[in-house]
């Protein structure tokens, strides 16, 4: 099995207008395309993680744009999941912080609410918030803006949602609380996702996942060659992999000067791995490897 990291064919987003996410209006993906594409690109929302993806497999939208992890809360599991089911490339990523607000009906106040919903991901970012206030019944749904405006459309003001101001102004709900996650440095990474293979000139982080001999030592052994080449891991994630209990995959995210130490790697990565995939070669967003640099100079 020979790796395929070739760069000849450049990038192109001309043909990116129709960029499908997760969730409804107003929802936090929805500011990542503007983010990442611009004023042009149209927004199409899609109810669940499942149709999300299959609205690019049939054509529906051209690109996906969808988190994979978030600072405080972690991994996006599902979309790692349906990323290798579906065999889509990363193309490009952008970071988003994210800001959490309490949500309510006209005439609500924090003595009235007797339930709050939102995202798994969103109320998991508001632990703190939540966990000082137990009497409130956590309700999970599908996205933070449809949860605003299933709250507004019911005029109920023991209910309350967790989203974006962007929400709050579009569905007509007033404000209870502002900021309150558990960290205002609260960042939410997203993907762009592409059907084919389109790789950015100068692009220096890569993606990729890999599957390895089910004994003692062969996770070290797959890690070594980054460090001999200076290549830098940036996140490892083990997954399950179906239909073989207890037995993972690994994602991992690198980055290198040089796509040429990358190859280095990966060519040594090749005689170890049980299957090796490269799912994605992209510019990193902007200011991600300065402030993981800062974070660690504080420590």
């Amino acid at each position: 099995m020979r790796v395929d990291t070739s760069r000849q064919t450049p990038v192109d987003y001309t043909g990116c207008t129709r960029i499908g996410f997760q969730g409804e209006p107003g929802a936090f993906s929805e500011a990542a395309v503007k983010e990442l594409l611009g004023p042009y690109a149209i927004s199409v929302p899609c109810p669940t993680w499942d149709a999300t993806f299959a609205s690019l497999i049939v054509g529906k939208v051209d690109a996906l744009l969808v988190p994979i992890e978030n600072s405080l809360a972690g991994s996006v599991l599902r979309v790692y999941d349906l990323l290798l089911e579906h065999g889509l490339w990363i193309t490009a990523e952008t970071i988003l912080n994210i800001q959490h607000h309490l949500i309510a009906c006209r005439g609500a106040s924090l003595d009235s609410i007797r339930s709050v919903e939102s995202h798994p991901m969103a109320l998991a970012q508001c632990e703190r918030f939540l966990t000082a206030h137990p009497e409130w019944n956590r309700i999970p749904a599908e996205d933070t803006a449809g949860s605003v405006r299933r709250v507004i459309e019911s005029g109920d003001t023991t209910r309350a949602a967790i989203a974006g101001l962007t929400a709050a102004e579009l569905y007509g709900g007033v404000v209870l609380l502002d900021d309150i996650q558990d960290d205002k440095r609260n960042f939410t990474r997203f993907v762009l996702l592409l059907p084919e293979r389109r790789v950015v000139p100068g692009a220096d982080k890569m993606t990729l996942v890999m599957r390895l001999p089910h004994r003692p030592g062969s996770l070290l052994e797959a890690l070594q060659p980054f460090a001999r080449h200076g290549v830098n891991l940036l996140k490892i994630e083990s997954r399950p992999i179906h239909g073989c209990p207890w037995e993972y995959q690994f994602f991992l995210d690198i980055a290198a000067d040089s796509t040429e130490d990358m190859d280095a790697a990966l060519a040594e990565l090749e005689q170890v791995a049980q299957e090796l995939r490269v799912l994605g070669l992209y510019p990193a967003a902007a200011g991600t490897l300065a402030y993981a640099q800062m974070q660690g100079e504080s420590q």
